[in-house]
C-alpha cells in the first residue's frame, strides 16, 4: 500500500495569523481566523477518512455489552442472583467521545506505516487509551509541570488532538512542523472556543467555570484574550466580592491576596481591578450543569449591583455552553439517586472530570458510593479500591452487604459500556462468594 503523503500540496496559512509556537511562546494570532484557515489545509483533518461504518462498527464489537443491553431492554432494571441493578437512563459514550474514537481508529487505517501521536489521553478512559496503544499509537510525555515534550513529534508523524481539544500554541506548532493532524475535538468543546472568543473581541474577560489545569480548560484559554478560571461557587463568590468592595460576603482579600489565589488561574498580566468591569460565562463542558447556571447568575447580579441594571449588558455577556450529554447525564444521576439502594457505582477514568460530577451527586445524595475505572479495582474477597470525589483514593473492605442487594450504576461520557459489564461481573463474583459461604439453615 502506497504511503498516503503528508506534505505534498501543503497549504500554508496566511503570514498575517501564523507565529511560530512551543510550550513556552507566547501565541498573538487570531485564534478564529487561524482556525478557519487551518480548515483549508491539507495537513489537518476533522472529518475522517471515510472508514466511519466500519469503524463503529468495530468499536460496537469491542466496547458494546450484553449487561448493559439486558438492562436497556428491562427498563434499566434487572436482577441476578440477588443483585438488582439499576441503571442509569443516560450513561457511557456520548457523540463527541464516540466521535474522537472513531476518528483515531480511522487514522490508524489511513496512515497504517507512520508513527502516530496523541497529544494527551484520546479520551480519559483507561482501557480506550490502552486499545490505542495496542494500535501503535503513543502518547506525549505530559511533564510534572504540566508542559509536555514535543521533540518527540517528526515531520512526517501523525498527531492526533484528542477529544477535549488541544491548545492554540500547540496546534500552531504542529502546522508549523507541517505535521499531518487529525482533529478529535468535540464540537460542544470548539463551540466553548467560539464564545471566549466573542468576549475577546468585545472586550470582556472571560470567566471559565473550570479546573484550570484540565486539558480542555488551558485550551479553550488559549483562545480566549484575558480570562480567569473559577472552579467553583466559593471562588465566584470570592471574585463577586472583590468586584463589589467586600460589600457580598467579605470573602475576599487584598489585590495581591486575589493575584496570589488566582496564580495559575489568570491570563498573563491580569489585574483585578481593571479586568473585572466587562465579564463574559463560559465554562469546561464537563462541569456540573446547575453550578454553571449558578455562577453565571451570580456574576450578573454582581455586575447589575455595581453598574444598575440598565447597564448590566454593556458589561456581562452570557451564552450557553453546557454540553448537552453533560447535562443528560447528570440529569439522569440526579433521577437515579433517589431510588432506593444500598450503593451506587460510578464507573469511569479516574482523571475525568465529567464522572468526578456524578461521583459527588451522590456523595451529595449521602449514598455509600464507589468510583472505580475498571474491575481491577474490586477485590480480592470483599473489598474495593475507589476514588472519593474530592479527590482521595482510598480502600474500603466489606463494601457488599450481604443478602439481597440493590446497586444504582452509571458511568462517565468516556466509559465503554463493556468497563461497566466488567465492574458488574466482578460484583456478581463476591456477591456468589457470599452466598456460597452462608450456612445452610
Amino acid at each position: 500500500m502506497s504511503r498516503p503523503s503528508l506534505t505534498a500540496g501543503a497549504k500554508r496559512l496566511p503570514a498575517g495569523i501564523r507565529c511560530h509556537g512551543g510550550e513556552e511562546s507566547e501565541v498573538a494570532v487570531d485564534g478564529r481566523a487561524f482556525r478557519r484557515a487551518l480548515n483549508k489545509s491539507d495537513n489537518y483533518n476533522r472529518s475522517g477518512f471515510g472508514y466511519k461504518k466500519e469503524m463503529l462498527e468495530r468499536m460496537e464489537q469491542e466496547y458494546t455489552s450484553d449487561v448493559v443491553k439486558t438492562l436497556r431492554e428491562n427498563n434499566n432494571e434487572y436482577t441476578w442472583g440477588d443483585v438488582t441493578v439499576m441503571l442509569a437512563e443516560s450513561l457511557g459514550f456520548c457523540w463527541g467521545v464516540e466521535r474522537a474514537v472513531q476518528m483515531a481508529y480511522e487514522a490508524r487505517k489511513q496512515f497504517p506505516d507512520q508513527k502516530i501521536w496523541v497529544t494527551n489521553e484520546i479520551i480519559h478512559n483507561p482501557t480506550v487509551n490502552d486499545k490505542m496503544e495496542s494500535m501503535g499509537m503513543s502518547f506525549i510525555e505530559t511533564r510534572g509541570d504540566g508542559s509536555k515534550d514535543f521533540s518527540v513529534v517528526a515531520d512526517d508523524n501523525v498527531v492526533v488532538l484528542p477529544a477535549f481539544g488541544a491548545s492554540l500554541q500547540e496546534v500552531t506548532m504542529f502546522h508549523d512542523k507541517n505535521v499531518q493532524m487529525v482533529d478529535t475535538t468535540c464540537p460542544w468543546v470548539s463551540k466553548v472556543w467560539d464564545t471566549v472568543d466573542k468576549h475577546k473581541r468585545g472586550q470582556f474577560t472571560s470567566v471559565i467555570h473550570g479546573k484550570y489545569a484540565h486539558e480542555e480548560t488551558v485550551a479553550t484559554a488559549s483562545y480566549a484574550g484575558t480570562y480567569i478560571v473559577v472552579k467553583d461557587m466559593k471562588e465566584a463568590h470570592y471574585v463577586c466580592d472583590y468586584i463589589l468592595g467586600g460589600k457580598l460576603d467579605g470573602s475576599s482579600g487584598t489585590r495581591e491576596e486575589f493575584l496570589q489565589k488566582f496564580a495559575k488561574a489568570v491570563s498573563k498580566g491580569f489585574h483585578p481591578d481593571r479586568d473585572l468591569e466587562k465579564l463574559g460565562i463560559a465554562n469546561q463542558t464537563t462541569m456540573l450543569k446547575g453550578e454553571t447556571e449558578m455562577i453565571g447568575k451570580l456574576l450578573e447580579r454582581t455586575m447589575m449591583q455595581k453598574f444598575g441594571a440598565t447597564s448590566v449588558n454593556e458589561h456581562f455577556m452570557s451564552f450557553n455552553t453546557i454540553c448537552d450529554a453533560t447535562q443528560e447525564r447528570q440529569d439522569a444521576m440526579y433521577a437515579l439517586v433517589e431510588r432506593p439502594m444500598d450503593l451506587m457505582l460510578v464507573v469511569g477514568g479516574l482523571n475525568s472530570s465529567n464522572t468526578s460530577h456524578l461521583q459527588e451527586i451522590a456523595e451529595h445524595k449521602g449514598i455509600a458510593s464507589y468510583w472505580v475505572d475498571e474491575p481491577t479495582r474490586i477485590g480480592p474477597g470483599n473489598r474495593i479500591m475507589h476514588k472519593l470525589y474530592y479527590g482521595e483514593l482510598k480502600e474500603t473492605e466489606g463494601f457488599l452487604p450481604p443478602g439481597p442487594i440493590r446497586i444504582g450504576v452509571t458511568s462517565g461520557a468516556s466509559t465503554p459500556d463493556k468497563v461497566v459489564e466488567d465492574v458488574l461481573n466482578a460484583i456478581f463474583a463476591i456477591k456468589k462468594d457470599m452466598a456460597a459461604l452462608q450456612p445452610v439453615a
